[in-house]
C-alpha cells in the first residue's frame, strides 16, 4: 500500500510524506481493525486491503479537491 501511495502521489504530481504506521494502537484509534489502510486527514479511506495506485490516486483526489 505504501508503494502504491507513493507512486499515486507521483500520478496527481504531489509531494507529500507517507508515513508507514505500525503501532496498533494507533490503527486502532482510527477504527482499523484490518490492515492495511490509507488515512489521509484523519479520514480512513482503504482498509482491509491493498490498493492499486489508480484507486488510490482517484481517491486523493476526491479529497484533496
Amino acid at each position: 500500500m505504501e508503494d502504491n501511495t507513493v507512486e499515486a502521489l507521483k500520478m496527481l504530481g504531489k509531494e507529500m510524506p507517507v508515513e508507514h504506521v505500525t503501532d496498533f494502537s494507533k490503527i486502532a484509534a482510527y477504527g482499523v481493525m484490518t490492515t492495511p489502510a490509507l488515512v489521509y486527514d484523519q479520514k480512513v479511506l482503504i482498509a482491509g486491503r491493498v490498493a492499486k495506485a489508480e484507486e488510490i490516486a482517484e481517491l486523493l483526489k476526491e479529497v484533496m479537491a
